[in-house]
C-alpha cells in the first residue's frame, strides 16, 4: 500500500507524486457515481427467479457470491453461478438486464450526490474521465441515457468493449488507450468494490482509491489494498484538482 492512504472521511491535505501525475480518472458506476440502492441485488434476484441460474445452490449463498463479486462482469458471475453452465448464463444475463432495466423504470436512476459537478469540473481542469461497468453496453447506455450523462465523460466502457470484466486489468488499460493517457502510472482508478481495486492494481495505476457509498466497506476495502477511501467520489475534487490546477 502507497503513502497515499488516508481515512475514510477525508482526502489527503497535500499533494502526492502519484497524485500530482494523473492524466485520467476511471471511475466505476453503480455504487460509485451511480446510486445502487440494492437494485442490482434486487436484479439479480429476478434473473434467478426467470431461469433458476443459482438453483444448484441455497439463495443466500448465492447472494452472498452477488455481494462479494459486485463490480465484476455479470455474465461471468452467471457462469459461477450456473456451475459452468455458459448458455444458462448467457440467458440469465439477458435476463438481469431486462430486469435492471425494469427496476430502473420503476424507481428511476439517480446520480450519487455531486457526481457529475465532478466529473464535469475533472475534466474542465484538463483531466479525461472514464466510467467502467460491469453492466453489458445496453444497460450502461440506458443509465447513462436517463441521467443524460452521454456526454460527460470522455468514454464508457463495458467488459466486452475491453476483452475481460474486473478484476481483470483491461477495463482500466482499454481506458488508457481510448483516452491516450501516456502512461498507467498516471491514471487513478476508484471504485466501490474489492474487484475495481483489484483492476486498478493489476493494471499498474498510480492511485488507486474506493469509495464507501457502495457494495463493500472499509475493512473490505482496506484489505483489498485501496491507496485511498473516501466517503464518496466527491473527495477527489480535494485529492486531484490541486494537481490539475499546478499542471496548467
Amino acid at each position: 500500500m502507497s503513502d497515499l492512504t488516508a481515512p475514510a472521511a477525508s482526502a489527503p491535505a497535500a499533494l502526492t507524486p502519484a497524485a500530482s501525475a494523473i492524466e485520467l480518472v476511471v471511475l466505476d458506476m453503480a455504487g460509485t457515481t451511480v446510486r445502487d440502492d440494492g437494485v442490482v441485488e434486487r436484479a439479480f434476484a429476478r434473473a434467478n427467479e426467470r431461469t433458476g441460474v443459482a438453483a444448484r445452490m441455497p439463495w443466500e449463498e448465492a447472494l452472498a457470491y452477488v455481494r462479494d463479486t459486485m463490480g465484476r462482469s455479470k455474465l461471468d458471475v452467471f457462469t459461477h453461478l450456473s456451475g459452468g453452465d455458459t448458455e444458462l448464463a448467457a440467458r440469465a444475463a439477458d435476463a438481469f438486464e431486462i430486469a435492471y432495466a425494469e427496476i430502473a423504470a420503476e424507481d428511476g436512476v439517480e446520480a450519487i450526490p455531486g457526481a457529475a459537478e465532478l466529473i464535469s469540473t475533472l475534466r474542465d481542469s484538463g483531466l479525461k474521465v472514464a466510467l467502467t461497468t460491469g453492466f453489458a453496453p445496453k444497460t450502461r447506455d440506458a443509465i447513462l441515457a436517463a441521467l443524460g450523462w452521454e456526454e460527460l465523460v470522455d468514454v464508457a466502457l463495458s467488459p466486452v468493449d475491453a476483452g475481460r470484466g474486473r478484476p481483470a486489468p483491461d477495463l482500466v488499460l482499454t481506458a488508457l488507450l481510448r483516452t491516450g493517457a501516456t502512461a498507467v502510472e498516471n491514471v487513478a482508478v476508484f471504485g466501490d468494490t474489492v474487484s475495481d481495486v483489484a483492476s486498478g492494481r493489476r493494471a499498474g495505476a498510480g492511485l488507486v482509491g474506493a469509495v464507501l457509498t457502495g457494495a463493500h466497506d472499509r475493512a473490505t476495502l482496506e484489505g483489498a489494498g485501496a491507496d485511498l477511501i473516501l466517503d464518496d467520489i466527491t473527495g477527489l475534487r480535494e485529492v486531484l484538482l490541486p494537481q490539475a490546477a499546478q499542471a496548467r
